[in-house]
């Protein structure tokens, strides 16, 4: 009875599970990255790989979520503070990144991709560099990594509350014991994640204004099998260990 109604709670935090899978994923396609191109201001982004500047924006939302955790009884609260973490750490990311592309590089945050900004309505194409498709994080682009940031922390910490959750049932384990196995489970399926939308985009992807953004619904689906069979994996390890099943 108590195998059957572990396996039971199991396939429902799965589901969970599976919806913070599916907005990491989502949230990639959000985050402008230039990769290699940008890092020499020929390409609109950050100068870093998508899975790289995903994972340290997500893995900084986890990080704040458990250390919330600790020390507040409010899930509600570690949920919304890892979604913020996450945004506020792409965002900084973003802007010392324009810093060193218009001090340092000297040229200007723009597109190549669009005539103007539709935030700013400001002119962009003449101030792209012949040679390039665009160079630093114009004001759309910002916007669209902020979203994708606060996207991938809600999923993030969704997934890291689920399996802290299960990780408390009955006394399994120390508090602090559950959140150490939560965070190290999230960051595993974080990273899968990010990589399945990384290779989706293939390469360099502006925001949810570029034409590779409308490729998402490929990597969601993806996503949400791969979240789900992962999931279920890891909530049976936890259980398995815990002496449940």
């Amino acid at each position: 009875m108590i195998e059957s109604f572990a396996l039971l709670v199991i396939l429902i935090l799965s589901v969970l599970i599976t919806i913070g899978g599916i907005l990491i994923s989502l949230s990639v396609h959000f985050i402008p990255v230039g990769g290699a191109p940008a890092a020499m201001a020929q390409a609109t982004g950050v100068g870093t790989g998508t899975t790289q500047l995903a994972a340290g924006a997500g893995l900084t939302g986890l990080l704040v979520s458990a250390t919330v955790v600790l020390f507040s009884d409010s899930l509600w609260l570690s949920l919304f503070l890892g979604a913020v973490g996450s945004a506020l750490m792409i965002a900084v990311v973003m802007y010392m990144a324009n810093i060193t592309y218009i001090y340092g590089v000297g040229c200007t945050p723009v597109s190549g991709k669009l005539q103007r900004d539709p935030v700013t309505k400001d002119r962009q194409d003449i101030y792209v560099s012949k040679g390039t498709e665009g160079h630093g994080i114009p004001t759309i682009c910002f916007i669209s990594g902020v979203i994708g940031g606060f996207l991938g922390g809600v999923g993030g910490a969704l997934i890291f509350i689920v399996i802290f959750i299960f990780a408390g049932l009955g006394y399994l384990f120390a508090p602090t014991t559950a959140v150490s196995i939560a965070v190290m489970l999230s960051i595993a399926l974080f990273f899968i994640n990010a990589v399945i939308a990384s290779y989706n985009i293939a390469g360099t992807i502006e925001g949810f204004h570029d034409p590779k953004f409308k490729k998402w619904p490929k990597a969601v689906a993806v996503s949400a099998v791969m979240t789900f069979i992962c999931g279920m994996i890891a909530l049976l390890a936890v259980a398995n260990i815990g002496g449940i099943i």
